[in-house]
Order: structure tokens, then sequence, then C-alpha cells
């Protein structure tokens, strides 16, 4: 499959909605954690927060977009904050299922929150919405984001990329 020509630096419309799709997720998780306990919100940002800063010194120190605008705007901040990695590193790099769980975590727990915020507060139509909200930034927003946005003009996608290949994409896509 043919894909059009990468980008060098990516544009601002798409670093504004793919991080409209992450910082949501993380704005729901909040709100339905802050609504079934006030005290799981300062461990469930110090989370979110753990995963941006885990993304930059595992995966952007390494990528090809280091310093430059990529599709989530952390390139940039990468280089500001952390030294250059091996971009034959993140080239190179296997990712599993249980590397990438604690991603999935983001969405899991405050959906677990919710449910039993459903089960025991009674029952309420923002919390049921925010739910559902969440279900779909989570699956389809995501999804349709790293497809349509991210990955589509990604020049690290055309160096190797094994979050592309782990979610069906092929080196050769």
């Amino acid at each position: 499959m043919n894909q059009p020509p990468s980008y060098e630096h990516y544009p601002i419309s798409t670093i504004v909605i793919c991080n409209l799709v992450a910082w949501s997720i993380y704005a729901i998780g909040t709100y339905i954690l802050g609504s079934l306990w006030i005290w799981l919100l300062v461990p469930y940002l110090l989370y979110c927060l753990w995963l941006e800063v885990r993304l930059l010194r595992v995966a952007c120190v390494d990528c090809a977009y280091y310093g430059k605008a990529c599709a989530f705007g952390k390139g940039r901040l990468c280089a500001a904050a952390f030294a250059r990695g091996d971009l034959q590193r993140f080239a190179s790099r296997e990712l599993s299922w249980v590397e990438v769980l604690p991603d999935f975590l983001v969405s899991i727990i405050p959906l677990i929150g919710g449910i039993v915020l459903l089960v025991l507060g009674g029952w309420s139509c923002v919390v049921a919405g925010l739910l559902g909200v969440l279900l779909v930034m989570a699956s389809v927003g995501t999804s349709l984001v790293r497809s349509s946005f991210a990955c589509k003009y990604c020049k690290q996608r055309e160096l190797g990329c094994s979050a592309y290949e782990l979610f069906g994409g092929t080196p050769s896509d």
C-alpha cells in the first residue's frame, strides 16, 4: 500500500487534534475518578504524567522527530528535556502488548471507576455519558488519530516503528 510522503514537521492542526484526544481521555478519567473518590485524583494525574515522561525518555529520545514537531508535539519537548538517543535503537526496538499495557490502563482504570461509581453511587447520566465518550475516545478516537493524522505521514514509520507494526501496520506499508 502506498503511503503519502512523510512530514518533516507536522502541521499545528495535527498536533492540536492528536493532543485533544489524549488530553480529553486524561480529563474525563480525572473527572470520573475524582467523582468516585477525590483522593484518586492525584495518583491518576501522576500516572498520566509518568506515562508522558516515560514516552519521552524511552521512545522520543530515539525518534526521527527528536527536536522537531511530531504529530503529538513531543519531539521538541523531548529535546528540551532529554539528550538525543539513537535513531537505530528506535527502528530496531521490539514492542509487546505487555509494554503498551500501561498506556491502555489510563483509560481502563477510569472505565472501571465509572462503572463502580454508577453501581455504588447510583445512576448518573453525566457519568454514563462520560464513560461512553471515554470509550469512544480511547478506541475509535485514538485509532483515527494514529491512522489518519499521525502514522500516515510519519517519517519514523518509514524508518521502522515497532508500535506501528504491533498495531497492524507492516514495515512495507
